[in-house]
């Protein structure tokens, strides 16, 4: 299984960007594809972006098209997420995820226990 650590969260004010990695140990990770799924207090974990693995084919959430950019880099065993424009509703812990085959990234949800998942980083936005 593919181990996951998020880090690039932060305190921002609206408006401005930051840049999200998660580094990945274990072999799968490079021929696998892998997403990002965020979480606000007392709401539903959602996601964000998903990217295939080759990073040929990346699909976004409606809320943040335009304004992230999911990339990866499979010789250094890292996705990203840029984050830029950046909303007080974009506030919400982030979390990268692994291993899951296409079509369930590509149907905006993804299991909790599907997979492999990072602790987790949180992101503010202040206005």
């Amino acid at each position: 299984q593919v181990q996951l650590v998020e880090s690039g969260g932060g305190l921002v004010q609206a408006g401005g960007s930051l840049r999200l990695s998660c580094a990945a140990s274990g072999r799968t990770f490079s021929s696998n594809a892998a997403g990002w799924f965020r979480q606000a207090p007392g709401k539903e974990r959602e996601f964000v972006a998903a990217i295939s693995w080759s990073g040929g084919v990346t699909r976004y959430s409606d809320s943040v098209k335009g304004r992230f950019i999911i990339s990866r880099d499979n010789a250094k065993n890292t996705m990203y997420l840029q984050m830029n424009s950046l909303k007080p509703e974009d506030t919400a812990v982030y979390y990268c995820s692994a291993d899951v085959p296409w079509r369930y990234y590509a149907s905006g949800y993804v299991s909790p226990t599907q997979g492999s998942w990072g602790q987790g980083t949180q992101v503010t936005v202040s206005s």
